[in-house]
């Protein structure tokens, strides 16, 4: 057992690395196998189709490595994926936790996990809420560069949803600035009235920001500095779910 746990491992690494790496030494160097079973393993993985020499002696993905991952991705459902961990953060801090996906100049909820409150959130799976007034929304902004942040504001307008709102591209620049170097955003009444939130983006497989999750609840119940208290648990949330979703790494802020 422990030789045939060993070689599935040993496959497994040569191809992952494939998906960097081309040449048998490269390989060797990046799995710590030998040379000669990583030239063995691409053998086989030729035969399987998971691999194909270039003609140089060295090798690339298959074709069926494509294939394998359009069946995957066809069924993949990322809300699916996240709800655990959308779970798991409402049991730890008690609030309501959304996961929303961005969709162009949105951002659409595709899950929500009640808190534990004796009241409920007015937010539905389904609705789409703006970038630069949701805590899921600026977390996402803060992941793209200030120039399609600014193109973003100029094609929807940074209109007021309250009197908390960001209205300047200047302030929305300023606060998208912070949330990059703590790792998370907030929405103090911003939305909507009496409620707050704190939120944390969300990386797909191509390392590529893909929404966010947060924790809500009504001003009345937490003051903005009780809530942010548990950022950490949320940004840790956030990295579980990007995990769940493929993502090579947690994200690591310096």
């Amino acid at each position: 057992m422990a030789r045939e746990g060993s070689s599935i491992d040993k496959t497994l690494a040569v191809l992952e690395a494939l998906a960097e790496h081309h040449r048998v030494t490269d390989i060797a160097a990046a799995t710590g196998v030998s040379k000669s079973t990583v030239h063995r393993i691409l053998q086989a993985l030729v035969l399987w189709g998971f691999a194909r020499p270039d003609g140089s002696g060295s090798y690339e993905p298959g074709p069926r490595i494509l294939t394998l991952a359009g069946r995957v991705m066809h069924r993949f459902d990322p809300a699916r994926q996240a709800s655990a961990a959308l779970r798991a953060l409402r049991e730890t801090t008690g609030y309501t936790t959304h996961f929303a996906i961005r969709s162009v100049d949105e951002a659409v909820y595709v899950d929500k996990q009640e808190g534990r409150r004796p009241f409920q959130m007015p937010s539905r799976i389904g609705m789409s809420v703006r970038l630069h007034t949701t805590a899921i929304g600026k977390a996402v902004l803060a992941e793209l560069p200030d120039e399609e942040v600014l193109a973003i504001c100029r094609r929807t307008g940074l209109s007021a949803r309250t009197p908390n709102s960001l209205i300047s591209e200047e302030d929305l620049l300023t606060h998208l600035a912070r949330v990059r170097a703590v790792g998370y955003a907030v929405d103090d009444e911003e939305n909507e009235p009496g409620i707050r939130c704190v939120g944390a983006a969300v990386f797909d497989h191509t390392g590529q920001v893909l929404g966010g999750i947060s924790i809500s609840t009504l001003a009345m119940d937490q003051d903005m500095a009780g809530l942010e208290e548990h950022a950490a648990d949320v940004i840790a949330a956030a990295r579980d779910v990007s995990a769940a979703l493929g993502a090579a790494a947690p994200i690591a802020r310096t």
